[in-house]
């Protein structure tokens, strides 16, 4: 009987991420599919290597290689019309030097959002850092392609699809932000800054932080399986509820590997305090950190686009979508236990 129950209890869950969620303003059902699918493994490979490539020197916080990276960033939101909730065309939210650790220079977070239809003040954040190391000692660039240039592209790509939806009349309940983030390698510096020093959306608004750090390789412990799967991270240490629309989704949609090794309190990696999420979790706002495991090209010159996963890739990031679009599109806003 007990298992009869939980059963029941999660056949209506799920039954419950198919309803209002995945129907349009006139009350219509919305092919989410559609445009999951949007999200294709060339589009994120051709976005990679350009990312990744030498030409970005490695993308160390305030060099020149970091320049031309939100630049290329910037002219992806551009060149889809997707607007930036700074200012018109104004897509960067400056940290100045003053604000990092001596020694760095003036850097940026790149912002971009689709505005929600029917509850616009009520973001969710999707965010990864767009910086990496730079070049070393012996002048080998760490092109940084798993970290993050594959959080990255995901990003770019997820907006993509709301933007598709947006245009077909299909645009989120809430609004989402496209969030990438600087200075993550030396300190979570642009994540702080836009929660500590200027949210450009109250974080009381912030119903959820789904942050992208490394999901375009395969480690050690997963390479026999051939199976895709992903670390999870945060999702429910604030939000039982998180974590529950989080399994739902994977269920209904994808069945994807969920590994929570990395979530236990006790982990010795701390990997939870590790990437941009944890300082929106600091300030009580539900986290799901996505995580691909260290691999022996973590943080050296190797860390290169040739490299990537990009079947495995495509999957994880429509997984992302998905579970973005389920947050975005709930009746009500995800509980803070």
């Amino acid at each position: 009987m007990k298992n009869f129950v939980l059963l029941f209890c999660v056949t209506l869950f799920l039954s419950s991420c198919s309803s209002s969620q995945n129907k349009n303003k006139n009350g219509k059902e919305v092919n989410i599919k559609g445009y999951s699918a949007s999200i294709t493994s060339e589009e994120l490979k051709d976005m990679l290597y350009a990312y990744a490539s030498d030409e970005f020197e490695g993308r160390k916080t305030g060099e020149p290689g970091q320049k031309k990276a939100i630049e290329f960033i910037k002219n992806h939101y551009v060149a889809n019309n997707i607007p930036s909730p700074i200012a018109d065309g104004d897509y960067f939210q400056e940290i100045p030097s003053s604000y990092f650790r001596s020694g760095i220079k003036d850097s940026e977070n790149v912002v971009a959002y689709i505005k929600g239809r029917e509850k616009p003040d009520e973001v969710i954040i999707i965010s990864a850092h767009l910086d990496h190391i730079g070049i070393d000692k012996n002048g080998d660039i760490n092109n940084g392609a798993d970290d993050d240039g594959s959080g990255t592209v995901a990003i770019l790509e997820i907006a993509e699809a709301f933007k598709k939806a947006e245009k077909d009349g299909n645009g989120p309940k809430r609004s989402i932000v496209f969030l990438h983030v600087t200075g993550e390698e030396i300190g979570l510096y642009g994540s702080r800054y836009y929660a500590d020093e200027d949210p450009i959306f109250p974080l009381k608004n912030t119903v959820a932080n789904l942050n992208i750090d490394m999901i375009g390789r395969v480690d050690s412990k997963h390479k026999e399986s051939e199976k895709n799967y992903l670390y999870l991270i945060g999702a429910d240490k604030l939000s039982k509820e998180l974590h529950d629309v989080s399994e739902a989704v994977n269920e209904k949609y994808f069945n994807l590997e969920f590994d929570y090794t990395y979530n236990d309190d006790n982990d010795p990696n701390r990997f939870y305090y590790r990437s941009d999420h944890y300082n929106f979790a600091k300030n009580n706002i539900p986290v799901i950190f996505y995580f691909n495991g260290t691999h022996a090209d973590y943080h050296r010159p190797s860390d290169t686009p040739d490299k990537i996963n990009y079947e495995f890739l495509e999957t994880r990031t429509r997984l992302i979508f998905h579970t973005a679009w389920e947050l975005a599109n709930r009746d009500e806003r995800i509980k803070l236990d």
